[in-house]
């Protein structure tokens, strides 16, 4: 385990925001653009077609089953076309926000790749629990693929920060699958992935929504904010789901039928929104080389 000294450097190092990983310039720039005017959309797709490494990934994705898209694209344009500006900027955010720290070092026990497709799967489930609900309650689509996509950075900023206490706090994650992550977090390091994460999110002037999910989308913080921020139960829900896709992030209880009754979801039509889930996990599963 480890000691309390290090575990006192590491909430130091935090405490000092200028530790943490800058925002990637294009992502900031991806942030602040707005999609309301002609000259808004031409600059989002002119900024995602100077990054060859974003514009293969929304190209792949929109090619992707778990997109729904019949045809083959080829273009970041035809990708818009079909996937919607929004989808398409919120997935392009995404990408550029993790993309550095994808590209740190893996450790024995964490891979930041594994993270990421963790992440995508995540998304991907969250907008079918999404596409059930009812429509008044429903969060926008870019919502939900920023949330998802985003809701583990903290590990990632964790890596950034301390490799070695990241690689062993994946560690007793694989060899305690039956406890609450939170409790082995804050017996490893004293501090939550979730905190980091929120940390991150408002050092880089992210939106307070994706913000909070960061920081809420485990329990028993969900019930605190879900009411609020239904992003924040979608996120909670299919991690429940998919525990183990990607990274191992055991939740320690089972979906009950108050989560689903809280999205306005009625319990007993969950096993199709499982089994619809299950195979774009799968589906998902065979984007790997996108990451």
């Amino acid at each position: 385990m480890t000691d309390e000294s290090t575990r006192s450097k590491l909430k130091q190092a935090l405490a000092n925001l200028d530790s943490l990983p800058a925002m990637p310039a294009i992502a900031q720039k991806l942030l602040a653009l707005p999609l309301n005017t002609e000259a808004g959309e031409a600059e989002l797709l002119s900024l995602i077609g100077q990054d060859p490494q974003i514009s293969a990934k929304i190209i792949s994705l929109a090619n992707s089953p778990v997109m729904g898209v019949t045809r083959k694209v080829g273009t970041v344009s035809d990708a818009a076309m079909l996937l919607g500006l929004t989808r398409v900027k919120s997935v392009a955010l995404g990408i550029a926000s993790m993309s550095n720290l994808t590209k740190l070092a893996a450790g024995t026990h964490f891979k930041p790749q594994e993270l990421w497709l963790h992440s995508m799967g995540i998304a991907i489930v969250m907008r079918t629990i999404a596409q059930a609900m009812p429509r008044t309650s429903r969060p926008k689509e870019d919502q939900i693929f920023l949330a998802g996509l985003l809701h583990d950075i903290g590990f990632m900023a964790l890596h950034h920060i301390n490799p070695k206490l990241s690689d062993e706090l994946h560690q007793q994650l694989q060899l305690q699958p039956d406890r609450s992550i939170l409790e082995i977090e804050l017996e490893t390091l004293g501090i939550t992935h979730c905190y980091i994460g929120a940390q991150l999110a408002r050092h880089w002037n992210l939106p307070e929504e994706i913000a909070t999910v960061l920081g809420y989308h485990h329990p028993p913080y969900v019930e605190e904010i879900a009411a609020q921020n239904p992003l924040v139960r979608l996120v909670s829900v299919a991690e429940k789901m998919q525990p183990d896709f990607g990274i191992a992030e055991h939740t320690g209880t089972p979906i009950d039928d108050q989560e689903w009754l809280s999205l306005g979801i009625d319990p007993s039509n969950v096993e199709d929104i499982i089994s619809v889930a299950n195979e774009l996990v799968i589906q998902t599963a065979q984007l790997s080389d996108m990451f």
